[in-house]
This record gives structure tokens, C-alpha cells and sequence, in this order.
């Protein structure tokens, strides 16, 4: 952690001069001393502290300085910091002033030039300063920071977006007094949110995914333009792949859209996967999994968007939004599944200001003491009614179809059945979402006794369905009626390859309808969707990408 800072200003430069020496003498250990020259300069410096999380413990002003007096820049300072202490330097005519401006700007003590000797003058009243900030509690805060509002859907997105990145970050409501604060020192208001404040002091007014990333430190540029395989999509598929394949030393880079994880890292509790008996949050997984890949030498680019897939002769080529292509002698596609949008009126309009997909687990807090609704029967939904159930008043699961055990594991059906503030109610979907600024009522339709019914609700969590993000690749590779990828034998109709096939073989297991891209995880057509397979087909792509480098071409 950064030194907390003393600041001193005064326009004569050997009194500045002087006040700094005699400061860091005594606390330059502990503190760091920082000294200006006019009250805009303090101001500048102040600005740029703010936007860095440091703090400032004291700030010693001059009463006399030109264009801007000690007291008023000490109003200002104020808006910034309101903890640090505040003096205020005079000369012996000025007293009488001074202490009337202590009314002004609650100064904490006031100063006589000259001070000598500053053990028995100055040290005295910076301490007590000192003390007096110490007692508040004030620390730096180094993190990334976030000025946003609870109910902008931008907002939203950037905080999930640090959060399923493992990025640190802190919180600022554009409704408190520091959110005010942060926004003026960056010279931002308002209609700039989100507002994304990095450690070095950088502000991004409602930055994308890819500005985000550059600004706090995430890959987004391939180191080289050629490699031995490229991962498409980082969920446990693709991790298991990156993990594999730069293991056994191949050239890997994986390229992510969003966040490492896909659906399964937005898991709150995944109980079932191997090796894991008390559970493990998706988070937790596939973080770990991440910085393995990264340990054997893998490339993780994040926050970029592939669009386009082609074969130029026997280099296989993976094109970006932005028009720049990486190329590589083998391809794994593990783009996994997303979540499918509720269709209900309303629903669009409400996303990410009370609509959200996937557990949202930033959302957490905002929940304490709500009733709320979960959407969907499989897994995920059931995962996530745990998770918000240990934060919400009542949770409500709504589950389409008849029962339970058509979608979802048994040992999970069991906990929600224990939970007692856990509520499923069957055959029963939301037909309508209502609200302004944010969501605030369902109309949820009861299939049973085709009955509808209106009930108040700040947040609904939909898990329903899973379409695979494919649509990019267009006529480049096989798929079936849903959009899913088909590979191997799926390929073989009537014992003939698919059209193009351009080789002396059938396609490899997973391998695609383009030789050289194989396809693994819940991207693939009649995949089981289950962590567990994922991250196995992912290691099973790799086998088979070595067997068509060596001999399969």
C-alpha cells in the first residue's frame, strides 16, 4: 500500500521548501510529502490522488495566496478528501482572520509563521493531525474502481465483468457523496456512467470489454501470428484444452469473448465434479484452471471476439472483430452455450436493471431481505436458488415443466427441498416484466389452472435453455437444426463424408467438417452437458489434434 500523503501549499517557494524539509524529517518514514506552490496546482495533484485510491492524511494551506485564498482551496480539498486534517498556515496580522475562517472550513489548527522551532511549533500540531485522521479509519485503496448507477444496465456489465475476470474492484454509487466525489476528480458527471477508475489514476467513462481489459493489465493482443492450436472460448472446455495442449508443448493461445469460465464460472456451487467433495464456485474452478493453463506457457486473450473461421491450405485461420487474424495448424472450437432470452414482454428492456441471466452473483448483496425468482429446472438454476437463498428473504423457483427429475440432479433437488425459505413452483413461467427504472413486478402464468398472477419482485434470474454461439461461423462448419456443431461420425451420412471433406479418412471423433478444428463441450452437437465431460472432451480434442498433426493430415 502506498504512503498516506501530508500536503502542504503556499506560494512562496522557501516557505514551501522549508515546511516540506521540516515535515519529511520527522515523517517522512511513514508518510509520503507532497508541496505546491498555488492552490490549482493542489488542486490538480488532489484530483489525480483521488483517481489513484490514495489518501491524504493533512493538507497545511496558506491563508495569503493569490487567485484562490487558503480558505478557499481548503473548501475544495474539502470535496475531495473530507477526512484529511486540515491547518492553516498565517502570519502574525492575519490571526484574527484565521480564526474566524475556522468556522468557514472546520480548520483543525492554524500555524504562525515563522514556526521555529518546529519540535516545539509545528510537530505538536502535525501530530495531532495525525492522530485525528488515524481515528477515522481512512485507508488507500489501490483497486480498480467502478462510479456507476444500481439500476444501469452498463453499469452492470462492467461489474460483472471484473468479477468473472478475477479483477478487484470497488463499488461507487453515483448516489454517495465519494461516487460525487470520484466523478468531479475525473471531471466526469453523471450521464459519463459507468466510470472505470484504474490504480494508476487512468478514468474510462463507459468504457467497452476490450478498454476495460487493456486498462487493468488482461491479455488482449496474441504475442505471435502463428501457433500450434487456438482454443475458441474459455470455459471448461477450452480450459481443459489450453491446459492439455501447453502441457504438452504445444504453441497454445485461447481466445475468450467475455470471461473465463462460460456458464459453468457463473455457477455459485458446482457439488458434483470430481475431486471437489465439499464443492467448488465456478469461479473458483475455472480461475484455477486459467492460471494452470498460464503456468505451462498458454496465451489467454480475453475480451475478444472472433467472427470468422477459414482454411488456408493447411494453416487454420481464426479472424477477430477488429479485422486482425491469428493463425495456427489446428483449431479447438469450445464457444459452449448461452443462455437463451425470456421472450417475455418486458424482459429486454429490464435486462441488467432487475433481468439478469445467469447467477449475477455481484448481485448478491442487493438481494438481502427480497423476495426473488429464479427461472429454469436444470442444474444452474437449482445452484443458484442455494446460493441467493443464503442472502434473500424467499427464493422462488419457477420451473416450467411438471417435476424436477427430468433436469436436474437428484442431490441438488434434496438440498432445495431443505432450504426452508426455498420455494418451487411448478409449470409455471413468467408471462410479463414490469417496471420503470428498474424491475418491479412479475406476472407469472400458473399452467396448472391456466391462472396468472401479479407479484412484486426487484430481481429474476433466468436460466433457461442453452443456444450455442455459432451463428458467426455461418457455412464454415456442419451444424444441426439447433445450431450445434456436429463432429465424427455425426458427420457420416449413409457412410459418405460430409461435402468438401478433402481427405483419405473419416473425421476424428471430435473432429468437425473442416479437417484440423475440432469441436468440444456443450458446442457440440448430442454433447452431455456436464463440467465434467467438458473439460474431458477438451483433453480428448488435444489427443486427437496431436494425432492429426503427426499423421492425420
Amino acid at each position: 500500500m502506498s504512503k498516506p500523503i501530508l500536503m502542504t501549499v503556499d506560494d512562496d517557494p522557501a516557505v514551501s521548501r522549508a515546511v516540506a524539509r521540516d515535515l519529511r524529517r520527522k515523517y517522512g518514514a511513514d508518510y509520503r510529502i507532497m508541496r505546491a506552490d498555488s492552490g490549482a496546482d493542489a488542486l490538480d495533484a488532489l484530483r489525480e490522488i483521488k483517481l489513484r485510491g490514495e489518501t491524504v492524511a493533512a493538507i497545511l494551506a496558506d491563508y495569503r495566496m493569490p487567485q484562490m485564498d487558503g480558505i478557499q482551496f481548503l473548501e475544495q480539498a474539502m470535496d475531495l478528501f473530507p477526512r484529511a486534517r486540515r491547518a492553516l498556515l498565517t502570519a502574525y496580522a492575519d490571526t484574527d482572520a484565521a480564526i474566524q475562517a475556522i468556522n468557514v472550513v472546520d480548520v483543525d489548527h492554524y500555524l504562525l509563521k515563522p514556526w521555529e522551532p518546529p519540535e516545539e511549533k509545528l510537530y505538536p500540531v502535525v501530530d495531532a493531525l495525525v492522530e485525528l485522521w488515524q481515528a477515522t479509519g481512512e485507508r488507500a485503496v489501490e483497486e480498480t474502481k467502478v462510479v456507476g448507477h444500481r439500476w444501469s444496465a452498463p453499469s452492470y456489465e462492467v461489474r460483472d465483468f471484473l468479477a468473472r475476470n478475477s479483477v478487484p474492484y470497488r463499488w461507487y454509487s453515483v448516489d454517495d457523496p465519494e461516487g460525487c466525489r470520484l466523478l468531479d476528480a475525473c471531471g466526469a458527471d453523471a450521464d459519463d456512467i459507468p466510470v472505470v477508475i484504474t490504480p494508476d489514476g487512468q478514468a474510462l467513462r463507459n468504457p467497452t470489454g476490450s478498454q476495460i481489459a487493456d486498462a487493468v493489465g488482461l491479455s488482449t493482443q496474441p504475442a505471435a501470428e502463428f501457433y500450434d492450436l487456438i482454443v475458441i472460448g474459455g470455459g471448461p472446455a477450452g480450459l481443459g484444452s489450453a491446459v492439455y495442449g501447453a502441457s504438452e508443448g504445444l504453441r497454445t493461445v485461447l481466445v475468450e469473448r467475455q470471461a473465463t469460465g462460460g456458464q459453468a464460472g457463473q455457477s455459485s456451487r458446482i457439488e458434483n465434479y470430481l475431486g471437489f467433495p465439499d464443492g467448488v464456485s465456478g469461479a473458483q474452478l475455472t480461475d484455477r484452471a486459467r492460471r494452470q493453463a498460464q503456468k505451462f506457457g498458454a496465451e489467454v486473450l480475453t475480451a475478444r471476439d472472433v467472427v470468422g473461421l477459414e482454411a488456408r491450405g493447411s494453416a487454420r485461420v481464426v479472424r477477430f472483430g477488429d479485422g486482425s487474424e491469428i493463425a495456427a495448424h489446428a483449431v479447438v472450437l469450445a464457444t459452449g452455450v448461452s443462455y437463451r432470452a425470456l421472450e417475455a414482454p418486458g424482459c429486454m428492456d429490464l435486462t441488467g436493471r432487475g433481468v439478469y441471466y445467469g447467477s449475477a452473483t455481484t448481485e448478491a448483496a442487493e438481494t438481502r431481505g427480497e423476495d426473488i425468482y429464479i427461472v429454469g429446472g436444470a442444474n444452474s438454476a437449482g445452484q443458484a436458488a442455494v446460493f441467493f437463498s443464503r442472502y434473500a428473504k424467499t427464493v422462488t423457483l419457477l420451473v416450467r415443466g411438471k417435476s424436477l427429475e427430468a433436469s436436474m440432479s437428484h442431490y441438488l433437488i434434496q438440498q432445495l427441498d431443505a432450504i426452508e425459505n426455498v420455494t418451487v413452483r411448478l409449470r409455471t413461467s413468467v408471462e410479463e416484466a414490469h417496471g420503470g427504472e428498474h424491475l418491479e413486478a412479475l406476472t407469472l402464468r400458473d399452467a396448472a389452472n391456466e391462472s396468472t398472477e401479479r407479484v412484486a419482485a426487484d430481481h429474476v434470474f433466468i436460466f433457461i435453455g442453452a443456444a450455442p454461439r455459432t451463428d458467426w461461423l455461418g457455412d464454415t462448419l456442419e451444424r444441426d437444426a439447433y445450431g450445434f456443431v456436429r463432429t465424427g461420425p455425426d458427420l457420416l451420412v449413409d457412410g459418405q463424408r460430409p461435402k468438401g471433406w478433402s481427405l483419405d479418412r473419416d473425421p476424428f471423433y471430435l473432429e468437425s467438417s473442416m479437417p484440423g478444428v475440432f469441436v468440444a463441450g456443450d458446442v457440440r452437437s448430442q454433447s452431455v452437458k456436464r463440467v465434467a465431460s467438458a473439460v474431458g472432451e477438451g483433453a480428448m480434442a488435444v489427443t486427437l489434434v496431436h494425432q492429426y498433426l503427426v499423421d492425420g493430415r
